[in-house]
């Protein structure tokens, strides 16, 4: 378990949305702007998740 809760939260933030992803893609019903969303989301937590691990190996490593 990551040492910061917001990236803990992240990371699970990013799952769910892996996990709706899928379920959206399984459904040929599912209108793709949802789809598109749902991707641009995950994106985003996916970058913030990244900024965070860099941030907090940088704050280490001053340490």
């Amino acid at each position: 378990m990551p040492l910061n809760p917001h990236l803990a939260e992240l990371e699970s933030q990013h799952r769910a949305l892996e996990d709706q992803i899928s379920e959206a893609l399984a459904h040929p019903s599912t209108d793709d702007s949802k789809i598109v969303e749902l991707k641009r989301r995950k994106l985003q937590v996916k970058d913030e998740i990244v900024r965070l691990q860099h941030d907090t190996s940088v704050s280490v490593s001053i340490h």
